[in-house]
């Protein structure tokens, strides 16, 4: 009996967490749909790999649904999702313009993983595959406590553990296990225009390893690295008064348009 081949799609596949994951399993001879906003860089990303590309927003339903359809049709079930696609940007509420950006960030980070898992469930559950499929939404260390000007990323990261939570005990009875990754710091250039240090900052290769040894284990809740899991414990428990003085000075990111 020929050995299986891991079936993984993949959505923010054009750069980089995404990128790497794509790389990552592609080493390993799966056979991968890669998904992003960006033609060029995605076949970029794809050239030399058992890839099929799919050029969609994952804040487009009807687009994300369109790129399953194209997996399921051409490679079939997956066995790994990974909604690694995202938007950071700083906002602030007093600024009206900043509206759009809430709705954009929150669109793509907690609506983005609907879009991107619901076309599949159905599949997986009829599927019976050998590892029992696995859906793996990428969250954020952000998303502990609400960061300074970053509340539209901080609540968009939050909202996405709670719905991963949910979405793992509704899926249980499938054998479909739910992963939810919440990475530190990661070179990449959602990060790299940062105006503040960035301790146990991970190369993108390396984030993409561990998030694929999380996904293999079927381990329902990671932050990476295991020091930044540490920072996450203690910022969790800070009582307010000492979160509100050590914070509310922290340098912010750079507000803007998403890109």
């Amino acid at each position: 009996m020929p050995e299986h081949r891991l079936k993984v799609f993949i959505t923010g596949a054009s750069s980089g967490l995404g990128a790497a994951l794509a790389r990552h399993y592609g080493a390993q001879g799966a056979q991968l749909g890669l998904v992003g906003r960006k033609t060029d860089a995605l076949a970029a990303v794809a050239h030399g790999l058992d890839a099929r590309t799919f050029r969609a927003d994952v804040r487009d339903a009807a687009a994300m649904q369109a790129a399953a359809t194209g997996f399921l049709d051409a490679i079939g079930t997956p066995d790994i999702i990974i909604a690694a696609a995202g938007i950071s940007v700083g906002t602030l509420t007093e600024e009206a313009a900043d509206a759009e950006v809430f709705r954009a960030v929150m669109d793509a980070n907690v609506l983005g993983l609907v879009h991107t898992f619901a076309p599949f469930i159905a599949s997986m559950q009829a599927a019976r595959l050998p590892t029992g499929g696995v859906l793996c939404g990428i969250s954020s260390v952000a998303g502990v406590r609400g960061l300074p000007g970053g509340s539209a990323y901080s609540a968009s990261k939050a909202a996405a553990t709670v719905y991963l939570e949910a979405l793992r005990l509704e899926l249980k009875r499938h054998g479909i296990a739910v992963v939810t990754v919440a990475p530190g710091y990661i070179d990449t250039p959602m990060t790299q225009i940062n105006p503040y240090p960035m301790p146990f900052k991970m190369s993108a290769a390396t984030a993409a390893a561990k998030v694929a040894r999380c996904i293999a284990r079927r381990r329902p809740h990671s932050v990476i690295p295991w020091q930044m899991a540490g920072v996450a414990q203690v910022l969790k428990w800070l009582p307010v008064r000492v979160y509100d003085a050590l914070f509310e000075n922290a340098p912010r990111k750079p507000r803007g348009l998403p890109t």
